[in-house]
């Protein structure tokens, strides 16, 4: 069994925002597979079924990005999922939007979400697609605060077709991550 964690923050105000591609990622994923997010668990709306012939638990965690890793380690405890079978799909800054980017590991490289869900399960090593949000252009003083009205800001009308074709992506990697591992999906779509 995979769990596909897709990071964002609950709520209708947060729907369309940036950091909420980790939701559009799986909800597209979900529908494609015709699984439903009707369940609530580990502080997740969550989806079960099999993609592939491979039985999957796809999550949103509703603990708002800040506190993912709550809701990620208590998902992976219930469902007695190990750390190789976690795939986080989450928005990257340092991405241009349109690319993606498949790692096994690393640093959180100042991501909250990912950060939480290091320090929750004490490791780094799980497998994350990194999903490009682009950085703000920006000239403030107060660069923080820019990244994060950036990163709670609406997707601008004219990346929809880009952001069309990259969920599309997002959802072709996972696809490739269940059937042919993650080496195969490295060399497909980094």
């Amino acid at each position: 069994m995979k769990l596909i964690v897709g990071l964002g923050n609950p709520g209708k105000e947060y729907h369309s925002n940036r950091h909420n591609i980790g939701f559009l990622c799986l909800n597209r994923f979900a529908r494609s597979n015709g699984i439903a997010f009707d369940k609530k668990k580990g502080k997740a709306r969550v989806g079960i079924g099999k993609v592939a012939g491979e039985e999957v638990v796809l999550a949103k965690p509703q603990t708002y990005m800040n506190a993912s890793g709550t809701s990620v380690n208590q998902l992976l405890q219930r469902y007695k999922i190990s750390l190789p079978d976690l795939i986080v799909v989450h928005d990257d800054l340092d991405l241009p939007l349109g690319k993606i980017r498949i790692r096994l590991g690393s640093s959180s490289a100042g991501h909250k979400g990912i950060k939480s869900i290091i320090e929750s399960l004490g490791t780094q090593d799980f497998i994350r697609i990194r999903v490009g949000i682009s950085r703000p252009q920006s000239s403030d003083e107060n660069v923080q605060d820019s990244i994060v009205d950036y990163v709670l800001g609406d997707f601008e009308p004219d990346e929809n077709s880009l952001l069309e074709d990259t969920v599309r992506r997002v959802c072709e990697a996972i696809l490739c991550l269940l059937t042919e591992g993650i080496t195969a999906s490295m060399n497909k779509f980094n």
